[in-house]
């Protein structure tokens, strides 16, 4: 086990913190106030370190069950809307209320996946997390349940805090939950063995994990923390994934968990964003040349490599580039709207130079304009 990178975290000056519904709530769905009450007494300790943090929370819906009167997380989008908005309400005050015991103040931020999408959008969150630092402020994030639609949703909060540990340039991301860390196969199989350290993500490509989250309060699950892990350390960002139970300890720099390295290679912020910010507006399917052409050669998207095209999108917006097997292969920024495209698929420059003219021959998507990304099982 590498020690140094364990200091780096006990060092680390800028902290996300995402803790797990399953992490602060009972079964029955109200909140665990002794939970959260030491979650705080944990943070705020770190705090007076001088470190800057956010806390990523969830626990919004799963506080509102009781209240309500509903024995488990509602599955339509509006009643999650109706019982994020008692339930974010009940779950902030708890959080301000204990801060305040330690003399400090916790901000909230609400956000909606166009608020790291849209480019106007992020530089205003940038700028609103950069004054509550200085004012020595802890922000609690959510997402806006209350009022976003399934097309400008994050999905989970993993992704939303690995996403914000970028915006803020975190030194470190822990994610909390209710299990341990990351295991060679389920943790209640005879045998399963905790991995401690990941170097890179090829090392565990034989691990097999679940879509779905043992908690009946939460809306993740392993695969949406590995997810998180990948964003974070793409962008440079140490990832500790462990028991919540274990956050002092891994603020004290204790080896718990599976701690994962940051990569080597750094993506660059418009690759992340590009990657996993951006608004997905259409998708182009590649027949195997093109892929190999785009993975091996890191090549522009031409005509005649795409099979087809799907959505309704214009210069500029953001599409996905599919294989032949529904794999997401890369994303990138499209040279053509939806009603020039179809005229050219499959074409190659010397035909569509006969039949549209020179006007019509460029990249579909420039190799400066594409980033690759793994969506792959």
């Amino acid at each position: 086990m590498n020690s140094n990178i364990y200091q780096q975290v006990k060092k680390a000056k800028r902290i996300v913190i995402k803790v797990g519904s399953s992490s602060l709530t009972t079964q029955g769905g109200s909140i665990d106030i002794a939970r959260l009450n030491d979650l705080v007494d944990q943070i705020a300790k770190k705090k007076k370190t001088d470190a800057d943090i956010v806390l990523v929370s969830s626990g919004a819906i799963a506080a509102a069950l009781a209240p309500l009167g509903l024995k488990s997380r509602p599955k339509d989008l509006i009643m999650q809307q109706a019982a994020a908005s008692v339930g974010q309400g009940l779950l902030v005050h708890r959080y301000t209320e204990r801060f305040a015991s330690h003399e400090i103040v916790a901000g909230q931020i609400l956000l909606t996946s166009e608020d790291i999408s849209r480019r106007s959008h992020y530089r205003n969150a940038i700028r609103t997390f950069n004054q509550l630092f200085e004012l020595s402020v802890i922000p609690i994030v959510n997402e806006n349940d209350t009022v976003a639609t399934e097309e400008i949703r994050f999905g989970d909060n993993d992704r939303l805090a690995a996403l914000v540990a970028n915006l803020v340039q975190a030194d470190v991301l822990l994610l909390l939950s209710d299990v341990e860390g990351l295991f060679d196969q389920a943790p209640d199989q005879v045998g399963a063995k905790l991995i401690s350290e990941v170097n890179n993500f090829d090392e565990i490509s034989h691990v097999k994990v679940g879509t779905n989250s043992s908690s009946k309060l939460g809306s993740g699950g392993m695969l949406t923390k590995l997810t998180a892990a990948k964003i974070a350390t793409s962008a440079g960002i140490t990832v500790v994934l462990t028991d919540a139970k274990n956050l002092a300890r891994a603020l004290a720099g204790e080896e718990v968990g599976t701690i994962f390295h940051p990569a080597a290679i750094r993506q660059s912020a418009r690759e992340l964003w590009l990657a996993h910010a951006s608004v997905v507006m259409g998708s182009l399917v590649v027949d195997a040349g093109a892929e190999r052409a785009l993975l091996e050669n890191r090549a522009s998207l031409l005509a005649a490599g795409i099979k087809s095209s799907s959505g309704d999108f214009a210069v500029g917006d953001v599409v996905s580039v599919i294989n032949d097997k529904n794999e997401v292969i890369a994303r990138g920024l499209i040279n053509f709207d939806s009603s020039e495209l179809p005229q050219i698929l499959g074409k190659t420059s010397k035909k569509i130079i006969e039949q549209l003219g020179e006007n019509s021959v460029r990249e579909v998507i420039h190799r400066d304009d594409l980033v690759l990304i793994a969506e792959r099982q």
